[in-house]
């Protein structure tokens, strides 16, 4: 997993609540789990005007232009503000994925879907829990502002806007030290593997009997 420090990029604004992972990420895209490869078809029903199907060329599909990933001053987004329940709907890891491939680094709401949030910091994506009043301040801001960019220093806990002003955000301890170092679950396991191999030399000594099928 990609660790994560500090992220300084523009901000794109999706003005929705209740965003599924089905919108996110489309169910016939889930064939694959290479994680990579989703972007082109991240928001994907709201992102072309024709229905996406794996293996089409993204470059022949006419786009719908009143989408705001589809919007010029967007394009270099690395930042996405959502509304309330961010990530509802099916547990679809690939919904990160997609975000993720398509270049997004944070994502900023004042909730989120619970299986979303935690695939989220299990692959490297931050989602920022902030105030609803934050979140109406930067909405107006982004909307006002052509390449609205801001600052997100993940160990000191805080956003900084361009007009100087700091936002804190809280973070669970044990994610935070997960996220800076980029260590997902399997890195975690992995910390451990002296004393796996040491329990494992052990239990074939004292139980061999459930070792004599392996070779």
């Amino acid at each position: 997993m990609e660790k994560f420090d500090k992220h300084h990029g523009v901000v794109m604004p999706l003005d929705r609540h209740n965003v599924d992972t089905d919108a996110i990420i489309p169910k016939q895209f889930l064939k694959s789990i290479k994680r990579s490869g989703f972007g082109h078809n991240l928001f994907d029903e709201w992102r072309y005007h024709d229905h996406g199907e794996p293996g089409m060329d993204p470059g022949s599909r006419e786009k719908n232009l009143d989408f705001v990933l589809n919007h010029p001053r967007y394009q270099d987004a690395t930042i996405l503000l959502g509304r309330h329940n961010f990530g509802c709907g099916s547990s679809r890891e690939h919904a990160v994925w997609a975000l993720m491939d398509h270049g997004f680094r944070v994502v900023i709401a004042p909730s989120f879907a619970d299986i979303f949030f935690n695939n989220a910091l299990k692959n490297g994506l931050l989602p920022i829990v902030l105030d609803e009043d934050d979140i109406d301040q930067l909405f107006t801001a982004v909307l006002e502002t052509p390449g609205y960019r801001i600052r997100v220093d993940l160990p000191a806990q805080q956003i900084s806007l361009p007009n100087r002003h700091t936002i804190h955000f809280d973070i669970d301890p044990f994610h935070k030290d997960c996220q800076i170092r980029g260590l997902d679950d399997i890195d975690l396991t992995l910390q451990h593997a002296a004393e796996i191999r040491s329990f494992e030399e052990k239990r074939r000594l004292t139980a061999p009997w459930l070792f004599n099928n392996q070779n």
